[in-house]
């Protein structure tokens, strides 16, 4: 059963410990004709005036970008085998703006939360103004964690005041 909560807050804390837990998520997108592609990968999610906005370093690849392009909506899927999940639909964009990139490398470094980052060295030697490097900002607009113990829901939604 699925409670709606009305304030991030609310969930704020179970949505950290989960995430910092499970790490991966798996992220689908839809083609044009409306068929799933999914992958799994590491975002790293900061909480911005009391709400959730996630970021994204990765490669800007035809098959993402094309999907993005059509539709920017994109989920991202948390599980563990405690039955413990979070799904988070979001809106996506490519942002290119160096200070961003920037903030996005810091928080990827700090793993923030614990245990959710990874050095983005590995991939882009280059650092923040590495040109392969492209950010997808994750706004999300409906995040639902579940607790395994009981299967229990609890969902929180942009469009309801915090």
């Amino acid at each position: 059963m699925a409670g709606r909560v009305t304030s991030f807050r609310a969930i704020e804390d179970q949505f950290t410990a989960y995430l910092g837990d499970i790490v991966y998520a798996t992220m689908t997108t839809v083609d044009a004709k409306g068929r799933p592609r999914a992958r799994v990968l590491i975002a790293v999610w900061e909480v911005v005036d009391g709400r959730p906005l996630g970021w994204l370093a990765t490669y800007r690849t035809p098959v993402k970008a094309a999907h993005l392009a059509v539709n920017p909506h994109a989920t991202f899927s948390y599980w563990s085998p405690r039955q413990n999940a979070v799904a988070i639909d979001t809106v996506t964009e490519w942002v290119d703006d160096l200070d961003v990139k920037r903030h996005v490398w810091e928080l990827y470094e700090r793993t923030s939360p614990a245990g959710v980052g990874y050095p983005l060295g590995s991939y882009w030697r280059g650092g923040p103004a590495d040109p392969d490097l492209h950010v997808l900002r994750l706004t999300p607009w409906r995040v639902q964690v579940v607790e395994g113990g009981d299967l229990r829901s609890r969902i929180w939604r942009a469009d309801e005041p915090d």
